[in-house]
């Protein structure tokens, strides 16, 4: 299939949609304009309904007034005739009376303890009758006996008197009545005439909303059917499983049914639209089908202002009116649409061969292009999108010839630099290997291999176990580091050979992340310390040595004199050919004194093996003190501590530490020819670390020799190696401190060095 009948197939699909989206459109454009227009129309209707119902209610009360003037006026004839005694009156002058004053007849009530009775009436089988169900007019009974005032608001008050409204009669259900009820105290029962169902039908045949609901329907041919429907009792009755004809026992205004018929029901979905219609004080609408045939619901809440209450008008109406305008709506759409879709397809394919015509051009340049070719140029005529398009490719041509030379002479260079890279990891001395984020080995370098044993096929793609378990807390919190991204820089530690033999090394860890910032992988390299440490440690030994020396003068004169004290006693006793045992307490003593003395002399003379543990810093300076206390004396220098009176707790190595005191010491003493006091202050720093402050009173040091202090062989002594220093500064990095010197010339010189604190266990 040819591009050509391609594009005319899809401008046609394109038509087909569009067309097809506005027949929908109109389909659903239509629909909702009928419905809005059915709801206005049963609205209009539902409101004039509700108007003639509200007239009805008002023609109601003219005529109850009217009736209710003529039952008292029968009321007062006939207790005229009858006298005040209902025991002397009989159901025959009861009929003879209503017959007198035009009444269906007359009832007479009288109290007895609970309850108000029919007594005497015109019609026998109402005799006996109790009224104690009857709701507001038993109330109004009680209260005509009682001469008050009736309170009632329905029905209509005279003098002594008051009628109820129209209502259906307990000994006549199928009629409405009209009574009127008397009494002025001269008796001893209330008189009753009342108008019977006939009249009162006549006049409810005039008002009724029945014959306004049949003209509506007369005049709108889709109006199936009109219900007027009271929402409680209708609620009530459906949820009881009552029946919805009519309640000859319920009172007219307490029926499902107000008015109209109820025969197209469906009570629980009525329910539910009637609440909802209320509720939003709107009227509602839904379609179903009923019998057969589609049916529109409408459902129109009413406000009686004479009642004060509110009712619900249900008009059912046929769905074939709104169904036929909506089919010829439709059938004119389609007809429309299939004119234009013939007119389109014609039009389009007219259009796909202009159009397709240079981009059959422009695809014989880019096949060319793919296989290479790029340098045949497109010839442009045109200066519309096609032309652009040409020229476009024309320059990309020109662009690819330039970043194709381009990639090469990158490739060739990132092919050097990798070979470099690869020659430098192969030979460098330190080992290297590379892990994924979940620790498994991803490459290693020879130096690897010579460094821990493992060959490069025994680790890749295995997960490398080589962390002593005392290190592993330390291993555990750089891998939270690394992946926060912040790199370990020459971090001394301890790994395991796969002979199970630890091997001190210096590792350097980093994390690998690509161009989103992930992750990819962690680059590790270590580098054997045990080599360097041996230097430092025989540079300690050297420095040992120089300082065992120096301070032999020191040692000598602090031997001489218990030594001096034991020669005095020795000649004592062997004159006096006796033993003395207070003289032999204090030879011992001043042996032991001797001895102390000599043992912290071996300590500085001999390598010790490195062995950290957690020791108080105090009692290190204080040991560092005593032992340099005579010399100091020979000097005339004094020791100032200042010592905190917390526990500072460190991990260290004793030995090494002391070796650093006691180079600091004798550089402050060294400093004071003259004398003077060196001050010493310890206390807890910021960040969990302990603060040790050395400070002189010496000459100082001049700035352009201090920024040199710390150089191996440089010295400003005349006798000194330069070494001391600068091993006292490995040992504090070694214990992760640091060490921090400032001096003012002929002012002296503070030492501050910090130290990780270890925590107090409580």
């Amino acid at each position: 299939m040819s591009i050509k009948t391609k594009l005319s197939i899809i401008i046609s699909f394109l038509a087909v949609v569009l067309l097809s989206l506005n027949i929908i459109l109109s389909y659903f454009t239509t629909k909702e304009n009928m419905r809005k227009d059915s709801e206005n129309k049963m609205m209009l209707m539902a409101k004039q309904i509700s108007l003639a119902v509200e007239q009805s209610r008002e023609s109601s009360e003219y005529a109850e007034r009217q009736m209710a003037k003529k039952l008292r006026l029968a009321s007062i004839i006939a207790q005229h005739e009858l006298g005040p005694d209902i025991n002397n009156v009989t159901s025959t002058q009861l009929v003879a009376i209503s017959k007198k004053v035009e009444v269906s007849g007359i009832a007479l009530f009288v109290k007895k303890a609970d309850d108000i009775i029919i007594a005497q009436s015109s019609n026998p089988k109402e005799i006996g009758l109790s009224t104690k169900k009857w709701d507001l007019w038993y109330a109004a009974l009680n209260q005509l006996l009682d001469n008050k005032e009736i309170d009632i608001k329905q029905g209509y008050t005279l003098k002594d008197f008051w009628t109820g409204p129209f209502e259906y009669a307990v000994s006549n259900p199928g009629y409405i009545e009209k009574w009127g009820y008397y009494y002025d105290g001269t008796s001893n029962y209330i008189i009753d005439p009342y108008i019977n169902g006939e009249e009162v039908d006549e006049y409810f045949k005039i008002i009724n909303p029945d014959s306004i609901i049949d003209k509506s329907r007369e005049a709108n041919a889709g109006i199936m059917e009109i219900t007027g429907i009271n929402p409680d009792p209708f609620t009530i009755t459906n949820r009881w499983g009552g029946s919805f004809e009519s309640q000859k026992s319920v009172a007219r205004n307490d029926r499902p049914i107000a008015f109209g018929t109820y025969k197209l029901r469906n009570p629980q979905e009525d329910m539910k639209q009637m609440k909802e219609a209320l509720d939003r004080s709107t009227v509602t609408q839904y379609e179903e089908r009923m019998n057969g045939e589609r049916i529109i619901k409408t459902f129109v809440p009413i406000h009686s202002n004479s009642e004060n209450r509110s009712y619900i008008i249900r008009i059912i109406s046929s769905y074939d009116p709104i169904y036929s305008v909506i089919s010829k709506q439709m059938v004119s759409q389609i007809a429309i649409s299939l004119v234009l879709l013939e007119i389109v397809i014609f039009a389009s394919y007219i259009l796909a061969g202009l159009l397709i015509r240079p981009i059959q051009d422009i695809l014989i340049k880019v096949n060319g292009m793919a296989d290479g070719d790029f340098g045949t140029a497109l010839e442009v005529t045109r200066k519309d999108e096609l032309g652009l398009l040409a020229t476009r490719i024309n320059a990309m041509a020109r662009n690819l010839v330039r970043y194709t030379r381009d990639l090469r002479e990158i490739n060739d260079e990132n092919r050097s630099v990798k070979e470099h890279l690869e020659s430098i990891i192969r030979q460098t001395a330190d080992a290297i290997h590379l892990t994924d984020p979940a620790g498994r080995v991803i490459r290693v370098n020879k130096a690897f291999e010579h460094l821990y044993g493992w060959s490069s096929e025994e680790v890749i793609g295995k997960t490398l176990v080589y962390i002593p378990k005392a290190y592993e807390q330390e291993e555990q919190s750089w891998f939270y580091q690394l992946h926060k991204g912040i790199p370990i820089i020459s971090a001394e530690t301890m790994r395991l050979h796969k002979d199970g033999h630890e091997v001190r090394v210096s590792v350097s860890q980093s994390p690998i992340v690509d161009e989103e910032g992930q992750i990819t992988a962690f680059v590790i390299i270590s580098r054997d310390m045990s080599e360097r440490n041996r230097m430092e440690e025989l540079l300690r030994r050297s420095e040992k040595l120089t300082t065992v020396g120096q301070l032999a003068a020191g040692v000598a004169h602090e031997i001489r004199n218990p030594l001096t004290t034991l020669k005095g006693f020795l000649q004592l006793q062997q004159r006096s050919l006796q033993v003395n045992l207070r003289h032999t307490d204090i030879m011992m003593s001043e042996l032991e004194r001797i001895n102390l003395i000599v043992s912290e002399f071996l300590i500085l003379a001999k390598p010790q093996a490195v062995h950290f543990q957690t020791k108080d810093i105090r009692y290190i300076l204080g040991d560092v003190i005593s032992l340099l206390d005579s010399q100091a004396h020979l000097l005339g220098i004094e020791f100032n501590p200042s010592f905190s009176q917390e526990t500072l707790l460190i991990f260290c190595e004793e030995n090494q530490l002391k070796q650093v005191f006691i180079n600091l010491f004798k550089n402050a003493m060294e400093a004071m020819p003259e004398g003077g006091v060196v001050h010493l202050h310890t206390w807890r720093g910021d960040k969990r670390s302990v603060v040790i402050q050395i400070r002189d009173e010496g000459c100082g040091i001049p700035k352009d020799i201090l920024a040199k202090i710390g150089e191996p062989f440089f010295t400003s002594k005349e006798t000194g190696t330069g070494l001391g220093l600068m091993v006292s500064q490995r040992i504090i990095e070694s214990h992760k401190g640091t060490l921090d010197i400032e001096s003012e010339l002929n002012q002296g010189t503070t030492i501050t060095l910090m130290l990780p604190m270890v925590a107090v266990r409580k």
